[in-house]
This record gives structure tokens, sequence and C-alpha cells, in this order.
């Protein structure tokens, strides 16, 4: 996104980048990432700045044209969704087990290495 301030209103933003301000955080789709009260300056008008490090977005100044490049989010800090691919892993027993057979329960899964 290619930006010629750096204090846009939330809906020119929102508009641009997806990522909508609401009370908890930006928010895109399901995703939601709390934002640091610098996030919104005093007239309500987005901190680009502050958004954008809070997301892992990289920001680029071309001084010399007054624009700014907002980039897309980096930095695994969101996850698209809270899914789990298909695993199957050996029991205890070393039968097949599927991680799916436990949909619709809270599971935690532990991984261990000895490297």
């Amino acid at each position: 996104m290619i930006l010629d301030r750096l204090d846009p209103s939330t809906a020119d933003f929102a508009r641009s980048t997806g990522w909508e301000l609401k009370p908890e955080g930006a928010c895109k789709g399901e995703v939601c990432i709390p934002l640091p009260a610098s996030a919104r300056r005093a007239d309500g008008r987005v901190n680009v700045a502050a958004v954008a490090d809070a997301l892992g977005m990289p920001l680029v100044e071309a001084a010399a044209h007054k624009l700014w490049a907002l980039g897309p989010v980096a930095g695994g800090r969101a996850l698209s969704s809270a899914g789990v691919p298909e695993i199957t892993l050996p029991d205890r027993d070393g039968n097949p087990f599927r991680l799916g057979s436990l949909k619709g329960t809270k599971v935690f899964l532990f991984a261990w290495a000895s490297w």
C-alpha cells in the first residue's frame, strides 16, 4: 500500500489495508491483534507507524517523493486460523492416532526433541 501521509482516517486505513481498527485491536476477518494506545492519535486518525510495528508490517519512506510504502503483515504474530492440519502419529502402543478424532475438544499438543 502506498501512503501520502502517516495519519489516514480509520476508514481510509481499513479500505486500503483490509485491517479495521476496533476497540480490541486491528482486525482482519477473524484475526484481531491488540494495538498500543499510540496506534490512534488524539484526533482519532491512525498512527501508521505504531500500527505497522504492532502488526509486523514493514514501513518504508521515499523521502524525495513524500510517500511511504506499507508492506504486508510479517513476523508470524498472527495466525490465519486456529486449525491444525490433519496429523497422524503413533500412540504409546505404536497404533496410528489421528489428531482429527479429537475435533470439538480442547487439545494440548506437546512435542519434544532430544536435539
